[in-house]
């Protein structure tokens, strides 16, 4: 028997991660640990409690909460301020304790137990002016590399662990970045066995969709109940390009990693849907009203936020060549799960998703 810790574990990803972990290993002792700070994670609690995982209301930032929990053999660091936008209207302690003073404090938790670590970083860790400078070509739905260009660290097939990391790219993404140079640090220092994983966007069913973080899940709400949408940025046309990853498809990869950890450890890893299961904003709305049959009327803001960017994709070749891993489930895929669970749990849903 393993113990296993998921910190964020009432949040999407945790949550998701914490019940097919216990599904496929129903030997192993489950813990997630949440704040439940986000709206909507108190509906997961009852979830997981019935799934025979051991739930802890506690907080990364306070190391009481984390040694309260026991022993550990694994950490699945799902913990998060998860918005790109955390900070910009407004100080930025929160981000920063929870982030970067909250992934020490689990390292130090790891460290003391000898447990292996698995770090959920992000795609914006990359610089944003870099990623706005690609040569994007404006498509009759979407945003594009023109066709056979390439550079360091991205090609048509995506952006590679190599893109250069000199530049801003926003508060949330320095201190994922600052996590990952301390987690090479305690692997180089302490032999600690950690694998960074640099998502792209995650989603799927139980995801509590925001403009900001989980739009996938926000649109299919909007549409199916009735509210409300925006074109926000580069021009207000819906054209900004992201892949999605189903969170299943993650805990796949997560288990072949924790297989092989000694090989894995050390190693950092761009993660997410590839170019085959990347869409725009106005794609995703059209594939959303196929699926509703409803049309909504969206505003138009041109204004580019700060910390946004019109393009980014996943090249997945490395964590592919090194594990054998691919996304199995499609943007089809997807959405159907996603509205199927929408539609099994209105009641529950519909006034927490529903925008005015």
């Amino acid at each position: 028997m393993r113990n296993v810790l998921v910190t964020g574990g009432a949040g999407f990803v945790g949550s998701n991660l914490a019940l097919a972990w216990k599904r496929d290993f129903p030997g192993d002792k489950v813990t997630s640990l949440d704040n439940l700070k986000r709206r909507g994670s108190e509906l997961t609690v009852p979830r997981l409690k019935a799934a025979g995982i051991a739930f802890e209301h506690g907080d990364v930032r306070n190391r009481e909460d984390l040694e309260a929990v026991g022993e550990c053999d694994l950490i699945l660091e799902c913990s998060a301020e998860p918005s790109v936008q955390a900070g910009y209207n407004g100080g930025a302690r929160y981000l920063l304790n929870t982030n970067l003073a909250g992934t020490l404090n689990c390292l130090e938790y790891a460290r003391e137990r000898g447990a292996r670590f698995v770090f959920l970083s992000t795609s914006r860790v990359y610089p944003i002016a870099p990623i706005r400078a690609l040569p994007l070509e404006e498509g009759d739905t979407r945003l594009r590399l023109a066709p056979g260009a390439q550079g360091t660290g991205w090609s048509g097939s995506g952006i590679t662990e190599d893109f250069p990391l000199a530049g801003p790219r926003s508060l949330y993404g320095a201190t994922k970045l600052a996590s990952e140079l301390f987690i090479e640090e305690y692997v180089a220092t302490y032999g600690m066995e950690a694998v960074v994983n640099r998502c792209g966007v995650l989603t799927g069913p139980w995801q509590m969709g925001k403009v900001d973080q989980g739009f996938v899940t926000l649109w299919a709400s909007q549409f199916l109940y009735g509210g409300s949408l925006g074109y926000i940025g580069f021009g207000g046309l819906g054209k900004q390009v992201r892949d999605i990853l189903h969170v299943s498809d993650l805990h796949e990869l997560i288990k072949l990693q924790v297989a092989d950890m000694g090989r894995h450890s050390g190693k950092v890893y761009n993660v997410g849907g590839g170019a085959a299961n990347s869409v725009s904003l106005l794609e995703l709305s059209g594939l959303c009203a196929a699926h509703t049959g409803n049309a909504l009327k969206f505003a138009s803001n041109p204004e580019t936020h700060p910390a946004d960017i019109p393009y980014y994709v996943t090249d997945n070749a490395r964590v592919t060549r090194e594990t054998g891993w691919a996304p199995q489930k499609s943007v089809s895929d997807i959405l159907d799960e996603v509205f199927r669970w929408l539609r099994d749990h209105r009641g529950e849903l519909e006034g927490l998703l529903k925008k005015a």
